[in-house]
């Protein structure tokens, strides 16, 4: 396969140090250590003009054979307005790790995050380049922040205990004495205790309001104000653990901030009741979302009836009239739709602007003539993006290939980056009038990586259960030859409202197996996302019936029409509700005589037993919605499809791999399954990392891991 690259790939190849000679014909598939050395793109803004393009890029430096080297992140820029085919240049010091860009309103300046100093602090230089200068000066890091329109005053966010309200020092003042103490002990009174892979210590993330700073290493002249002072209680802005400045704007006048917050009571653990609060200086908080409940010092500026659910991702009109936001209607679920919200300012009336659009929207941005929103959703095993009409609540598919995974427009200008299941994030330019034509500003996987051929691949359907359509992709081997056959990586997803569909991973990615001579088959079952919210929901109270019955009528479907597929040498693979999935499978998936169609298995912290999970997860709104109720209040609904209780049937040779700081599937239920199946005498191995969570985000670790995996596969079915 011939690979012809641009000056921009020969420039990344080359500081990748994996540039070859571009006629070279390819001669092997993709490794974990490709993956891992590759450039990572991401958070690409536009200046007001749609000129300039600013974008992140994570780089790995001084990697060199085994060794990967170290990651920093750098921005890089380029402007649009040429048609040459120069690469993009490096605007911060090399050195810095930087994240979060963010231009000015007027376009002069760009604003970013960085540790530089010892905290992470905001940044600002000029956006065409110089040197940065520190506009921040705390001793506690910034986790966001969002500068106001007249770009007089930043919004921040800080990680603070909630009883010292704005004086910063008191929190660092406590954290030293803690540090201090000789006694480790901490006393809780209500949940969360722990959540996602950090047990809690007292302190949220709060909303402040401060300017920028002219002077270098001096504080800030402005006095901080907590904007979430006078609230119903504290609560967490951005929301843990994966919130981020989407969750809260300026309003164009720039007088008042509004922001998505669920309040951290004692239901805060099994509530995903996040509401919309407005905050202007000097005054009592505002509920916008108001969930027909009296609180002190809230107060509904209109009829809005009740909605317990999820309201998020406001942005304002250029007007400031309408507040546009996204907002789910089921309470206690967290993978119900995102409908698209308009709600008019002055009087409080709310109404859905595309109710019988069957998707979830991801999030709000929306055209200069405040006519259309544009926002990506998964869709059929994809993720495009949309541009749906305010006022008729039409929707058109602008980008549909692959999956969108950031994009910002500026006029008639869109950037965006775009991951299939052959390359991890590519920047591309276009222009609203005509998105059909597309520049790539930043090169594909294979154009820096000229010797590596990556598995052709090809989404299929096929009549699951209850006859229902079901999708699934095959990717073929790197090696693939017509006539031969090839063992086979059943690859399972989570969520379980997930879905692996046309996109790229760096913890799953079907292209690792491919590279190692297999085929890889994946299944969108009952519950995946991007088929329609019934679809997703079909799973909810059945874990192990309807997606089990897919995945064994989609196993058959491939291997009928896809005759390279060896049958006989397969392994099935899957992590969190694919770890349950595994578990499952190892009790109650059989042919007539008692055999498993698959040679061994791999269970990546996968739940165990279904009722233990209930009571030893953090998010108990999960669980809850899955199985109905409580474990005392439903006890029968955990049981019903629990691994646990089929253990006796297991005998596939299992890898089982588990995660210390995994608090969602917690390392009770990997050793849990470990020692069943050393109990039982059933062949098995424990891959443990005491410092990964649910995900192995470290490059060594994802080496090991990958390694491993391998190695069973090879050991079980070869190559």
């Amino acid at each position: 396969m011939k690979s012809v690259c641009s000056p921009l790939a020969l420039a990344v190849a080359g500081l990748l140090g994996l540039a070859a000679a571009h006629d070279a014909q390819a001669a092997r598939g993709l490794d974990v250590r490709d993956l891992q050395k590759l450039d990572r793109v991401s958070s690409p803004v536009l200046s007001p003009d749609g000129g300039l393009v600013v974008f992140a890029r994570r780089e790995m430096t001084g990697a060199s054979g085994e060794d990967l080297g170290k990651a920093s992140t750098a921005l890089w820029t380029r402007d649009l307005r040429t048609r040459d085919q120069a690469p993009p240049k490096r605007l911060t010091p090399a050195g810095w790790n930087v994240n979060s860009p963010a231009f000015s309103a007027d376009g002069k300046w760009l604003y970013f995050l960085s540790a530089q100093s010892g905290t992470q602090q905001v940044y600002v230089m000029p956006a065409t380049g110089g040197a940065p200068k520190q506009a921040t000066h705390y001793p506690l890091d910034i986790g966001s922040f969002k500068v106001s329109p007249d770009g007089q005053r930043l919004a921040v966010s800080m990680e603070v205990f909630p009883d010292c309200g704005a004086d910063i020092d008191c929190t660092v003042k406590r954290l030293d004495e803690r540090k201090a103490s000789k006694a480790s002990g901490v006393v809780y009174d209500k949940l969360f205790v722990r959540h996602w892979d950090t047990w809690e210590d007292g302190r949220h993330n709060r909303l402040f309001v401060t300017t920028p700073s002219t002077g270098k290493n001096r504080p800030n002249p402005a006095r901080l104000v907590d904007s979430s002072t006078g609230s119903p209680g504290p609560g967490n802005v951005p929301s843990k653990p994966f919130g981020g400045n989407d969750e809260y704007t300026w309003s164009p006048d720039g007088e008042s901030i509004v922001f998505s917050m669920r309040r951290a009571d004692r239901q805060e653990a099994w509530s995903t009741d996040f509401d919309l609060y407005r905050y202007r200086v000097g005054q009592p908080m505002q509920s916008l979302t108001f969930d027909g409940r009296t609180e002190a010092g809230v107060s509904s500026p209109g009829p809005l009836g009740e909605n317990r659910a999820w309201d998020t991702g406001p942005v304002f009109s250029a007007d400031g009239k309408t507040l546009y936001y996204r907002a789910m209607k089921r309470p206690g679920f967290e993978a119900d739709r995102f409908g698209l919200m308009a709600r008019d300012v002055a009087t409080g009336a709310t109404r859905e602007i595309a109710p019988d659009w069957d998707r979830s929207a991801d999030g709000i941005v929306l055209s200069a003539d405040g006519r259309t929103i544009y926002t990506t959703a998964q869709d059929t095993g994809a993720h495009p993006l949309f541009a749906v009409d305010i006022a008729t609540g039409k929707v058109e598919k602008l980008v549909g290939d692959g999956s969108i995974s950031a994009f910002e427009i500026a006029g008639d200008t869109l950037v965006f980056t775009r991951n299939t299941l052959k390359s991890g994030d590519q920047l591309f330019a276009t222009s609203l009038s005509d998105p059909a034509t597309q520049r790539a500003i930043t090169p594909a996987a294979g154009e820096v990586l000229p010797d590596v051929t990556f598995g052709a691949y090809e989404q299929f359907s096929f009549p699951g259960w209850n006859g229902e359509t079901v999708h699934g992709y095959v990717v073929k081997p790197w090696n693939y030859e017509e006539g031969k056959t090839y063992p086979v990586a059943f690859l399972i997803h989570g969520g379980p409202q997930g879905s692996f569909g046309d996109g790229w991973s760096y913890r799953w990615n079907p292209q690792t197996y491919a590279g190692q001579g297999y085929a890889v088959v994946m299944i969108d079952f009952h519950g995946s996302t991007g088929y329609g919210q019934a679809f997703t929901d079909a799973i909810s109270g059945d874990w192990g019936g309807k997606p089990l019955v897919d995945l064994q009528k989609g196993w058959a479907a491939a291997q009928a029409k896809f005759p390279f597929l060896d049958g006989d040498r397969a392994c099935a693979l899957g992590a969190s509700y694919g770890g349950y999935m595994i578990n499952w499978i190892a009790g109650n998936w059989f042919d007539k005589q008692g055999n498993s169609p698959f040679k061994c298995l791999v269970n990546h912290d996968g739940v165990f037993d279904t009722r233990s999970m209930g009571y030893v997860t953090e998010e108990l709104w999960f669980t809850e919605w899955e199985n109905g109720g409580t474990p005392f209040g439903k006890p029968q609904n955990y049981e019903k499809f629990n691994p646990v209780n089929h253990v006796a049937n297991w005998k596939v040779p299992m890898l089982v791999v588990q995660g210390e700081k995994d608090y969602r599937v917690p390392v009770d239920q990997g050793l849990s399954t470990f020692t069943a199946l050393q109990r039982k005498g059933v062949e098995s191995k424990l891959l443990y990392f005491p410092d990964e969570n649910h995900w192995v985000l470290k490059p060594a670790n994802s080496v090991l891991w990958h390694d491993t995996v391998n190695a069973w596969l090879k050991q079980h079915i070869g190559q």
